[in-house]
């Protein structure tokens, strides 16, 4: 007989386990009642879309909503710093400059059968334009601007040499600057300044090793950009002339290239400048206005040389501490030419007195401080160099123009960056403010990315 099997009590002191229930395993499906499953989700989709409904889509992961997020965080990140001090700073001017427009052109405007809003339509137009192209440009990298120097260059020269070597060559004022196409006239000028603030940056870029050698730099900028500049010296417009000068001459100096090479150049610039003055009788008539000559006399009839600049200076008197008010100027009735162009800071400080005068300059200084910023941000060479090329550029025109109207130069034709009126030079300036723009935000996204 065997006997039954022994059990162990449990003792009081041990904790009993226990029993681990076996894992049921979930029922799969069958593969006719997948496939049944998707007919039938099939056939409610059409359903839904013959009812006008939308269909109902597959469930998404979860990982679709932070990648989306991520996406537009990364379009609509804040930019830097000195990128919103340019992109402010540029939009101030410009809007301040249409509304100065729209006051000093009203009268010119309607007597030229346009309607008192004709002058600020015109560059309002231009504006809209502008503001878009810039902010695109901004979006671009230094490799695409290291492509585009070169053949925006050539595409430059070639079109000013259409203006000085062709009949399609227009005449304003004794200068040959203006190139007619299709009904449309521009300033080929204007796109050579920019075209070299992107060539001038790239190709000191390049020679970063050897810009102590003058064969490395003398050659290329004064044989290639000089011969662009001289282009547009055969029109006859010597105030763009100095202003492309001073283009070449900053972009060596803001390089690190040594003044002493800089010596013999800027002589023979200052040689060339003034058998240029002494060549046109025009010129010689506005440096000896300048010089006080027949801009003095007490009675008789002011002569055509002096007229501008006197009525000129006759309109910041008028305007005082305050100003007579935006849209009150007395010199706009005709009295004072280029009214909205060459002299708009005239009108300035006519309506809005001493004051905005100081305002108008304090935005460029403002304007000066953020290229400045974004020179000293970057460790590209190429980048410094367009930043201080641009630099030279706006700033450097807007103390000529204003000095032009304080007196402390003779007339020399150039408009105040981003508030006289002109189509070519508003769209050209804030091209070349895009590429400093693209240049900030450039640098700040390699600074993030460390």
């Amino acid at each position: 007989m065997t006997n039954p099997p022994r059990t162990r009590a449990p003792r009081a002191d041990r904790p009993q386990q226990p029993q681990r229930q076996p894992q049921r395993s979930q029922p799969q499906q069958s593969q006719p009642q997948q496939y049944a499953q998707q007919l039938s989700q099939h056939q409610r989709n059409q359903q839904r879309q013959q009812a006008g409904r939308p269909a109902s889509s597959p469930p998404e992961p979860a990982t679709a909503g932070a990648s989306a997020r991520i996406t537009l965080g990364r379009v609509f990140r804040a930019e830097s710093a000195n990128y919103l001090l340019l992109l402010g700073t540029t939009l101030f001017l410009v809007i301040f400059g249409l509304v100065m427009v729209l006051s000093s052109s009203s009268v010119d405007s309607y007597l030229e059968n346009a309607g008192f809003f004709g002058g600020l339509l015109r560059q309002g137009i231009f504006a809209l334009v502008g503001l878009p192209m810039m902010l695109l440009v901004s979006r671009l990298s230094v490799k695409f601007w290291q492509r585009v120097a070169w053949p925006a260059l050539l595409v430059a020269c070639f079109l000013q040499g259409l203006v000085v070597f062709t009949p399609l060559g227009y005449e304003i004022a004794g200068n040959t600057n203006w190139l007619t196409l299709g009904g449309f006239q521009f300033q080929p000028s204007e796109v050579i300044k920019v075209a070299l603030v992107i060539w001038l940056g790239v190709i000191l870029g390049k020679k970063e090793g050897k810009l102590d050698d003058w064969r490395h730099v003398l050659i290329p900028v004064f044989g290639v950009g000089g011969g662009a500049v001289l282009l547009v010296l055969i029109g006859g417009d010597l105030g763009t002339v100095m202003i492309m000068a001073g283009i070449l001459f900053g972009a060596l100096f803001f390089a690190g290239v040594r003044l002493r090479l800089l010596v013999l150049p800027l002589l023979a610039g200052a040689v060339v400048a003034v058998v240029v003055a002494l060549s046109s009788s025009n010129r010689m008539t506005r440096i000896l206005s300048f010089m006080g000559s027949g801009c003095d006399e007490q009675q008789g009839a002011i002569s055509a040389a002096c007229w501008q600049p006197l009525h000129g200076t006759w309109a910041l008197a008028n305007g005082g501490i305050l100003g007579v008010g935006l849209g009150n100027s007395k010199a706009k009735w005709s009295w004072l030419p280029a009214a909205d162009n060459d002299y708009i800071f005239a009108i300035i400080g006519e309506e809005l007195g001493l004051i905005g005068a100081i305002v108008v300059l304090g935005m460029f200084i403002l304007l000066a401080f953020a290229f400045l910023r974004i020179m000293r941000a970057s460790t590209s060479l190429q980048v410094k160099v367009s930043t201080a090329a641009v630099l030279v550029w706006i700033i450097g025109q807007a103390l000529v123009n204003i000095g032009v109207v304080l007196g402390v130069f003779p007339v020399l034709g150039v408009p105040l960056p981003l508030i006289s009126a002109g189509g070519t030079a508003l769209l050209t300036t804030l091209l070349a403010i895009g590429v400093v723009l693209s240049f900030a935000r450039g640098d700040h996204t390699e600074a993030e990315a460390q």
